[in-house]
């Protein structure tokens, strides 16, 4: 990719992307306070009064509240250290997912116990020491996969985390892991069909696995959420309750929504399972209405061309793969999420990024984010030393 001398390519501090980011943030803390708030506190009738009576509302402030210290600390990171300790981030993210497998939760061995209740989540951590470990790759090989041995390296770096994070029944993360893997991988030049074959194998062997532990009876759970999807016929109405209520619960909105903390709402009245977590979008559907929506969509959509931009001007071909990878991971969250709430995409447990509720994801999103600014602010005008022939070829996806 040829890079014209511009302050399009200089190091800065993108407020744009910060911005965008903390609006969302903000707008989350306020949904999740909406999804949790309980008529039965008596309180005076002010946004902070309802966030602070909210038991999650108050929590998800808290993480807001520590997300510019994220930001700040991984902006002002040393670049080369990120850079030639890639490693480093990958055996920490290994480790914390060995340790998890100590703690279960609600039948998934995915939360390690910090504390006064909170807990930590590694395998969101795994996907940000994917991308890092990944981009040092591309770094280094101009020719993804290009030869067995490369192969054999690369799909055994990958499938340690990968395989981690499966065991502990978190098989959401896994997909975000293996789509960044993919698109990190075709903007760095991979043959296309090689990646296409990678993924017809990858696609086989997650139906092996399925099949295997559905067989065995231990996975029945996902096999229903599978068939609700395909077929909802084929399962009893339980099985359906949480996406059809969470359309219902999107439709009542209309246009511009009922209002936030109405009594006798359905956010209010708990009608949708976990619509502070996972299913947020469907709070912020009743709430909001279509025009709220489309408001987090578009937000959405800003992010991710920003994320491309920043990516097209940037000459470092490490730290254009990390912009890559943070956009893939972020695309692949909305995408799922805002399907499985409105019956498009099966239910996966993906949060809905900066809305959901949740301290590990929303310190996750934001460190990557964090990654991008440190991009960004130590990129140079025009590097090309840095540029190899084959991302000259891959860099004109990003024109």
């Amino acid at each position: 990719m040829m890079l014209n001398e511009s302050r399009r390519s200089k190091a800065h501090f993108d407020i744009t992307l910060t911005a965008l980011v903390f609006g969302l943030a903000a707008f989350g803390v306020l949904s999740v306070s909406v999804a949790t708030f309980k008529t039965d506190s008596q309180v005076e009738d002010t946004l902070l009064n309802y966030i602070v009576a909210s038991h999650y509302g108050l929590r998800q402030a808290i993480f807001f509240l520590i997300s510019p210290i994220v930001i700040g600390v991984i902006t002002f990171f040393p670049y080369e250290f990120i850079r030639r300790r890639s490693q480093l981030f990958y055996y920490v993210a290994c480790g914390l997912l060995l340790v998890a497998l100590g703690g279960q939760a609600a039948g998934v061995k995915a939360w390690i116990d910090v504390l006064w209740g909170y807990t930590l989540q590694p395998s969101e951590f795994m996907k940000l020491a994917c991308i890092i470990v990944t981009a040092k790759y591309l770094e280094k090989n101009d020719d993804p996969m290009g030869s067995w041995n490369s192969a054999f390296r690369l799909a055994l770096l990958m499938g340690i985390p990968w395989l981690l994070t499966l065991v502990q029944g978190e098989m959401g993360s896994v997909l975000v892991a293996i789509f960044l893997f993919g698109v990190m991988m075709f903007f760095g030049g991979m043959r296309l069909k090689i990646l296409g074959g990678i993924i017809a194998a990858g696609v086989i062997g997650i139906a092996v696995l399925y099949g295997v532990t559905m067989a065995s009876g231990s996975d029945s759970y996902r096999l229903t959420r599978i068939l609700s999807f395909v077929n909802p016929s084929l399962v009893d109405e339980a099985a359906t309750y949480q996406v059809n209520n969470s359309k219902i619960a999107i439709g009542s909105g209309g246009l511009t929504g009922i209002g936030t903390f109405v009594q006798g709402s359905f956010s209010q009245l708990d009608y949708v399972p976990e619509d502070w977590t996972d299913f947020i979008f469907s709070t912020i559907g009743e709430a909001f209405g279509f025009a709220g929506t489309m408001f987090v969509v578009v937000m959405y959509l800003l992010i991710v061309v920003r994320l491309i931009y920043l990516a097209r001007f940037t000459a470092d071909r490490f730290g254009q793969m990390i912009i890559i990878g943070v956009m893939g991971m972020l695309l692949f969250h909305v995408f799922e999420n805002v399907g499985m709430t409105t019956g498009l995409m099966p239910v996966t447990g993906i949060p809905l990024p900066f809305l959901s509720y949740g301290g590990s994801n929303l310190v996750t999103n934001m460190a990557g984010i964090g990654l991008v600014l440190n991009v960004v602010r130590n990129r140079s005008v025009m590097n090309s030393e840095r540029l190899t022939p084959q991302t000259r070829v891959r860099g004109k996806y990003l024109r």
